[in-house]
Parts: C-alpha cells; structure tokens; sequence
C-alpha cells in the first residue's frame, strides 16, 4: 500500500472527527508530573562519574604494568640501562 495516501486518508479521517472539549480525567496531574520527573543533564555529574570511571582503568592499568615489571626483573635490558644511567652518576662523583 502506498504510504503518502495511508497518510492522507488517515488525516482525512482525524479531520472529519469533531473536536471535543472533553479533558481525561486528571489530565493535568499526569502532565505535570511528567514534567517534574524529566531531570536537565547535570554537567559536573557527568564528568565526575567519567572520571571516576577512567581512574578505575588507570589504576587497573598500573596494577598491571607493575606486575610486569616485577615479573620480568632479570632481564638483560633492565641492567644495561641501569648500568648506563648509573655510569654517569659514578663519573661525576669521581669528579668531585
């Protein structure tokens, strides 16, 4: 079925009904509390709760990356590089 005359014959249909000044009953109250209950987006709410959340994972990856850096202690490039930082320390000790 072709939608644009669906469309028009229910118009069609809306507009031959006469209009009513019936209201339903407590109409006003449902309305208002409606309204009442839609909440505005509350800004500093929202970046709290994101932050919160990314200090979460930030933490989770910290724990991680500690983990592997105790685990893998015994590596060769930890102690060259330890060994070359170091080295500078000595020689300027040396020095003085």
């Amino acid at each position: 079925m072709d939608l644009e005359k669906l469309e028009a014959k229910l118009i069609q249909a809306a507009r031959n009904q006469p209009v009513s000044s019936h209201v339903p009953f407590a109409f006003e109250k449902r309305i208002m509390a409606r309204l009442g209950a839609v909440r505005s987006m509350d800004l500093a709410a929202f970046w709290a709760r994101s932050l919160w959340r990314a200090a979460a994972v930030c933490l989770a990856v910290s724990v991680l990356l500690s983990l592997w850096s105790f685990t893998s202690h015994g590596s060769s490039e930890t102690i060259t590089l330890e060994s070359t930082v170091l080295s500078m320390a000595e020689q300027l000790s040396d020095n003085w």
